[in-house]
């Protein structure tokens, strides 16, 4: 074996003012002190420590990562060399069966040798067969069901002259066609950072000269903590609807720097000022509940599960049953970071109102409930302002009656120790069917929807936006107006254009929003629900009252609705003979 120079370095090179220039002298002390590692993840590690870089990544990130299964990671590249002994750290702690996709130099240091597979990133396209061999056993690798992670702009993030910023160059887009031939998920990694302005100088008077000062940047790193945002797995089936790789490369880049947003907003948003929230009333008495729903006429008994049944009743017949939804209320909507901040979520609107609740017979008590209106009805006494989404929207007459006859929908929640299980819900809105059947006539559903301040602001302006593109009535939303708009770029009363969407339906929106979300929570289910039955949004405000929640209105026509959607939740007591067929939009 030949033996290294004294005064020589791990990359072979011997010239002792350049070893000292590029730091590889103390690349090369460092090296020697932990050559005893016996693995590639030992080694990471150990370089790691005696570098003194700590590696910032919570749990709830490290759970996105498939436990098993192909998964290729993909990551931006923001130092160039101290990241890849990050993510490897990061990643060894999930799996066993990891391997980094790395640059052919590194081959030098024989401890990696079974964490890494190697590509030659100086191949031009001179030498096509370069890498031939390293991608195919990185295929091979992702067959047999391993965790590869690769830096698909081959080279370190760099200032680009056209923009003035320091980002990662083109990725290269035989990373897409590496996921898509091994069906492998594919998990975005953003990283956060730059190299100083030195660095970026040096590579503008030549790219060789950036390369030449990484493992400087290398030992620049000391002290400091590496962060990794890691988002949600990407099916590799979601990469089929791009027709290129190229465009496929693309999107995967804009989801991983996506990520960057999380330190943009990284807690929920705030509400504009500190509120005093009163205590939460106390329980009523459950023999007070068990005798109320006892004397509610059979017929107010709209369906029934076992022990468990949905009934509909006017204020005056349930006064004690009224009182502890109210406590209820508030109860679940602070769980959600919403909330009137009184002891009672009541008002002026639950005495005009129908009040639809999940009764539970063995457990005495009530499970979750909605309040309901006949729109046309109640405007027809009391005018628009009879209506709570009036207080949210301003509209007129004109808007109402453009609806037709309509249900307004709202106040709804599950107990707070329910929300795990789906029962709850969809006994409420089979409730809701059996309603609308007695009631033929009524095609319309509508009502605010909230995406609640537990939500980042980045969060609650995705959906927006996603929305204000997907999701949107323009003949309607020109009659109402947002009594307090929400301010964020790109949505207004018309659709944005100027950046293109990321996401494309229900179930990406959501994969984002969880990104974002520490808790990993995607976009509101009562939002999800509406939006697969076909609703479309009309306008966005934000309830100052309510813990600044951000209110969706919006309409369900339910002779346009998905029918497959349709009767899953409501064809149990809908009539669709009576749903008059829908009009043309104007």
């Amino acid at each position: 074996m030949k033996r290294r120079r004294p005064g020589g370095n791990v990359f072979g090179t011997s010239v002792p003012l350049a070893d000292r220039v590029l730091a590889l002298d103390r690349l090369g002390r460092i090296h020697e002190s932990i050559a005893s590692a016996r693995t590639g993840e030992e080694y990471c590690r150990a370089a790691l420590a005696a570098l003194d870089v700590r590696v910032r990544v919570t749990a709830a990130d490290l759970a996105r990562i498939p436990r098993s299964g192909p998964v290729l990671v993909v990551a931006n590249h923001p130092f160039g060399a101290v990241e890849g002994l990050a993510l490897a750290a990061a990643l060894a702690t999930v799996r066993p069966d990891v391997r980094i996709l790395a640059n052919r130099l590194l081959s030098r240091i024989p401890q990696l040798g079974d964490s890494l597979l190697f590509v030659d990133v100086f191949a031009g396209t001179g030498a096509p067969g370069a890498n031939v061999s390293g991608l195919r056993e990185a295929l091979r690798f992702l067959g047999r069901g391993g965790l590869l992670a690769v830096f698909p702009a081959g080279e370190v993030a760099h200032i680009d002259l056209s923009s003035l910023r320091v980002t990662d160059p083109e990725w290269n887009a035989g990373v897409a066609r590496l996921a898509a031939r091994a069906r492998a998920a594919i998990v975005p990694v953003y990283i956060p950072g730059r190299n100083p302005s030195l660095f970026q100088a040096a590579g503008l008077l030549h790219p060789r000269l950036r390369t030449a000062l990484l493992p400087r940047e290398l030992l620049n790193k000391r002290h400091r903590a590496i962060e990794l945002a890691i988002g949600g797995p990407i099916p590799w089936a979601r990469l089929v609807r791009f027709e290129t790789d190229r465009d496929r490369i693309e999107y995967l880049r804009r989801r991983t720097f996506f990520l960057a947003a999380r330190r943009r907003a990284p807690g929920r948003g705030e509400p504009e000022a500190p509120r005093t929230l009163q205590a939460v009333a106390s329980a009523r008495p459950a023999g007070e509940l068990v005798e109320e729903v006892r004397l509610l006429p059979a017929e107010q008994r709209l369906v029934a599960s076992g022990e468990r049944s949905v009934l509909c009743a006017r204020a005056s017949q349930i006064p004690a049953v009224l009182l502890e939804i109210g406590r209820l209320r508030e109860l679940a909507f602070r769980g959600a970071g919403e909330g009137t901040g009184r002891s009672l979520d009541l008002d002026r609107f639950d005495e005009t109102y129908v009040h639809l609740f999940l009764w539970d017979g063995v457990r005495r008590e009530i499970a979750g409930a909605y309040r309901l209106a006949a729109a046309h009805e109640i405007a027809a006494r009391l005018g628009p302002g009879g209506l709570y989404t009036h207080t949210l929207f301003e509209y007129g007459l004109d808007f109402l009656a453009e609806l037709g006859p309509a249900l307004e929908l709202g106040r709804s929640f599950v107990r707070l120790e329910r929300q795990r299980s789906s029962d709850a819900l969809a006994l409420l809105w089979r409730g809701i069917a059996r309603f609308l059947a007695l009631r033929p006539g009524i095609r319309t559903l509508f009502g605010a929807v909230s995406i609640s301040s537990d939500y980042s602001p980045v969060s609650r302006g995705l959906v927006a936006r996603f929305l204000e593109r997907h999701a949107w009535r323009e003949e309607l939303a020109r009659r109402v107006r947002p009594r307090s708009p929400f301010r964020v770029q790109g949505v207004g009363r018309r659709p944005a254009r100027q950046d293109a969407p990321l996401a494309f339906d229900l179930a990406e929106l959501s994969a984002l929003v969880a990104d974002l979300e520490p808790d990993r929570k995607g976009v509101p289910v009562l939002l999800r629900r509406y939006l697969e039955l076909g609703g479309r949004a009309i306008a966005m405000n934000v309830d100052h009252d309510f813990g600044d929640t951000l209110d969706a209105l919006v309409v369900v026509d339910l002779a346009r609705a998905n029918p497959r959607v349709l009767s899953r939740y409501l064809d149990r007591g809908v009539d669709r003979s009576q749903v008059p067929p829908a009009e043309r939009s104007s």
